[in-house]
């Protein structure tokens, strides 16, 4: 099949559709590299910051919305839920101690490596989600903390 193509378009058959838009990547990574679009770091930083300052109705809002799933987890008595709770969870990620150039990547696959939804017991799937998304939110909230420490 294909030295039928090859040997179509040695003859200029056409093969197929071609594009109706064309495209010359060429030009547009001079025109990237150039300088004449700029990209206004602060404002970018400033929209990060404000993104992250209602963490903690973000928090309430993300476990009001979880306490029904979470009250119809069938778990057995002896079984040890992992807790969903804010400060359970920075600790285990390591952000309730003071650390200079934090790995915030490192600490995000670690906990994911053993906390994701699809590495847990299908009946702690629905805790592992909602764990996963206040890890995620910590994390997002102390890279925001540490750039804005950084640009001091």
């Amino acid at each position: 099949m294909l030295d039928d193509l090859i040997i179509a378009s040695e003859k200029g058959e056409d093969g197929g559709a071609r594009p109706s838009i064309p495209f010359d990547y060429l030009s547009v990574a001079d025109e990237l590299h150039s300088g004449r679009i700029k990209v206004a770091g602060e404002s970018v930083a400033a929209e990060y910051r404000e993104a992250g300052a209602d963490l903690a109705a973000e928090f309430a809002a993300l476990l009001d919305q979880a306490k029904p799933a979470l009250a119809d987890e069938e778990h057995g008595p002896e079984e040890k839920l992992p807790p969903v709770d804010p400060e359970s969870i920075a600790g285990e990620l390591g952000l309730d101690r003071p650390a200079k150039n934090a790995d915030f990547g490192r600490m995000r696959r670690n906990f994911a490596f053993s906390n994701h939804p699809d590495r847990v017991a299908p009946h702690l799937r629905q805790r592992a989600m909602i764990r996963m998304q206040v890890a995620n939110m910590l994390i997002d909230e102390a890279k925001r903390r540490a750039l804005a420490g950084a640009r001091r």
